[in-house]
């Protein structure tokens, strides 16, 4: 029985890591939709909710398997490793929360992975590939969201060119339902895979299976978890998002999210994780910069880009610390 209770603590662990997931990034889902009052905070995380739940639904397996056996050596994992990994991730996404500071969750769970993999194996024992094709999508998520945000953008200008600006609106005000919930799916595909990949770690590490496929409980608990931390959401980042970075419309929002959702959908079936708080930022600040580049306040933005440049070292070294105490006292 004893045997059982640290690996399900983990695993429960895991599960909390997922719940931060949802409050911090149910901002990306619906700070658009909140900030242009299609609807009401609350009605708008439940929205958003839904299509995370239901994203557990027919985009396959492949960013868990990417983040289990993609970043490090199988070799190196262990319950405390697995352990020191998510504290890491918990305790650097609780602080960004707290500060108002919309991170990428997803790179502050494989900051973990590297600062703990560093420490039990030094650089052998990460998987370069796996981090580098991560590493390029860092700068690729928010430039792929801004240039098809621009994209749509001059699209839709010039399509509605010669209708009235109040039809537009109310069009819009519906059709971001539609891009909210498309993102919110692609949300839930990506960002919940992450931590099936954690749960299968622990898995593997305690001798549980041998592969690294992924049950059907943990697909179902994840994407739970992560539909339950955006039904509370994170008031805070939805505020960063949707209200200081740039003064966004129905037709902006509408925008910036279907530019994020094509992109996040897409790199879900390729097996690729990608931060879901790039790319909507990335679509923001692009729809915000057709129409007048001081429209943006560059200002946040820095702010927003120097936390995501900080997420992975800042992780690293806290889960690494972590680690490093646990083989102080003997834990492996």
């Amino acid at each position: 029985m004893e045997m059982m209770i640290f690996p399900v603590f983990i695993i429960l662990l895991a599960l909390v890591f997922d719940f931060l997931n949802g409050m911090n990034d149910a901002a990306n889902s619906i700070a658009t939709i909140v900030s242009t009052r299609v609807l009401s905070p609350r009605k708008a995380v439940a929205w958003a909710a839904f299509f995370n739940l239901a994203a557990a639904f027919g985009f396959g397996v492949g960013v868990a398997k990417t983040i289990g056996a993609g970043v490090v050596s199988p070799d190196m994992l262990s319950l405390f490793f697995v352990l020191a990994v998510l504290a890491g991730a918990v305790i650097w996404t609780h602080i960004c929360t707290r500060m108002g500071l919309p991170i990428s969750v997803s790179h502050a769970l494989v900051g973990g992975i590297i600062g703990a993999g560093l420490v039990k194996g030094g650089i052998k024992a990460l998987i370069l590939p796996g981090i580098i094709k991560i590493g390029m999508f860092i700068v690729l998520s928010p430039i792929i969201g801004m240039a098809l945000s621009i994209f749509f953008s001059i699209a839709t200008a010039w399509i509605f060119r010669n209708r009235h600006p109040g039809a537009v609106d109310r069009f819009f005000r519906i059709g971001q339902l539609v891009s909210s919930g498309m993102f919110s799916l692609g949300h839930g595909a990506n960002d919940a895979q992450k931590t099936m990949g954690v749960i299968v770690m622990v898995l593997v590490a305690q001798g549980w299976q041998k592969d690294f496929s992924v049950p059907v409980w943990v697909i179902l608990s994840c994407h739970m978890a992560i539909a339950m931390g955006t039904l509370l959401g994170g008031w805070r980042v939805v505020k960063t998002m949707g209200m200081r970075v740039t003064k966004l419309t129905p037709v902006n929002g509408f925008c910036a999210e279907m530019a994020a959702a094509a992109s996040i959908i897409g790199n879900s079936f390729a097996g690729i994780p990608v931060s879901t708080t790039h790319t909507i930022t990335g679509g923001i600040i692009g729809v915000g910069s057709v129409h007048r580049f001081s429209a943006v306040r560059w200002g946040v933005a820095g702010n927003i880009i120097m936390a995501w440049v900080l997420t992975i070292p800042g992780t690293a070294m806290v889960s690494g610390l972590i680690y490093g105490v646990f083989r102080l006292f003997g834990a492996s």
